[in-house]
């Protein structure tokens, strides 16, 4: 089997896993399969931006929260409320670079979650409870089942189209403006607008997974808007593998999984999730999913090296009998 091959095999193993087993074991890991699609959503739009176009943002928990204030309407309205913020934020933050974004979009992130504190009629520190699910047609997501599979239909139309997205001409371009903005800005394309685009595509998808959670937990927090969140989600990204879309879903798997793990024990479970973290960066190259492709033989084939006169690697023949070479 070619190995792209063997790769969509596993996908379509580990969707089935998602679609059988979480129903399979009970209400509580239905529950938690729920909140790791809707985490890996997030991360997902997070790796958009950090492991396609290499932008490093503490932003993205305001736009997460913005969808989650929005949840008791739409859930539409609070992907394009988010795609507003965004394209607020962006269209300031994305003029500086390195660590000023870095910095920059945190402090956006923090202004959003302070203001949000500050709604006392909302709130305030203590957030406010969701009185019942949103329905979605004839559909009600009141029942646990009923709306995990919706998140997960949902989960996977955002990864189809985020797979075209970054497949496309617009992918090659933000993926050359990762690797070197200068080269492309000089070939023609502005590297600003194409930033601010997939700024404001992974605000919506943002969006999207704060709106799902608040109906997932029928309660919202400022504390989805802090900073910490968006630690979270990159800490998934750089698990799961970035540059991949689905490396942030299984680091999204792994990371709520080893936190309620441990923090029945302990709660400073971050002690050890900090070292593991460390360990990922400098030990395992590409992330979990790397390491699932590895053990399944679904990786790409190797290439070989490039030469720069490629007729003088090509092999010599032999000299016939009674000629000079």
């Amino acid at each position: 089997m070619t190995f792209p091959g063997r790769r969509g095999v596993l996908l379509l193993l580990l969707l089935a896993i998602a679609i059988v087993l979480p129903p399979y074991f009970g209400t509580y890991y239905t529950r938690f399969a729920t909140q790791i699609a809707i985490y890996g959503m997030a991360a997902l739009s997070v790796d958009l931006l950090l492991g396609y176009t290499g932008l490093i943002t503490f932003g993205q928990a305001a736009l997460f929260g913005v969808g989650v204030t929005s949840a008791l309407v739409a859930w539409p309205l609070a992907i394009m409320v988010s795609m507003l913020f965004a394209l607020a934020i962006g269209s300031l933050s994305l003029r500086t670079r390195g660590f000023q974004f870095i910095m920059v979009t945190l402090a956006f992130a923090q202004m959003v979650y302070y203001f949000a504190q500050s709604l006392r009629n909302w709130g305030g520190d203590d957030g406010f409870t969701v009185p019942q699910r949103n329905h979605l047609g004839f559909v009600s997501l009141a029942d646990h089942t009923t709306f995990y599979y919706v998140v997960l239909v949902l989960l996977v139309l955002v990864i189809f189209i985020a797979n075209r997205i970054v497949g496309s001409q617009f992918g090659m371009v933000i993926r050359g403006i990762r690797d070197n903005e200068r080269r492309v800005a000089a070939v023609g394309f502005p590297p600003y607008r194409y930033k601010l685009v997939i700024f404001v595509i992974a605000g919506g998808i943002a969006g999207l997974a704060g709106a799902l959670m608040a109906n997932h937990a029928k309660f919202v927090s400022p504390a989805t808007l802090s900073w910490q969140l968006s630690g979270e989600l990159l800490a998934m990204v750089i698990l799961g593998s970035a540059n991949s879309l689905i490396g942030p879903i299984l680091g999204a798997a792994f990371f709520l999984a080893f936190r309620d793990v441990l923090s029945d024990f302990t709660e400073h479970w971050m002690l050890f999730f900090g070292p593991l973290l460390v360990a990922r960066v400098l030990l395992v190259k590409d992330g979990i999913w790397g390491m699932l492709l590895r053990a399944t033989g679904a990786g790409d084939a190797p290439t070989a090296p490039d030469v720069d006169c490629p007729e003088l690697a090509a092999p010599i023949a032999d000299s016939k009998p009674g000629r000079s070479p």
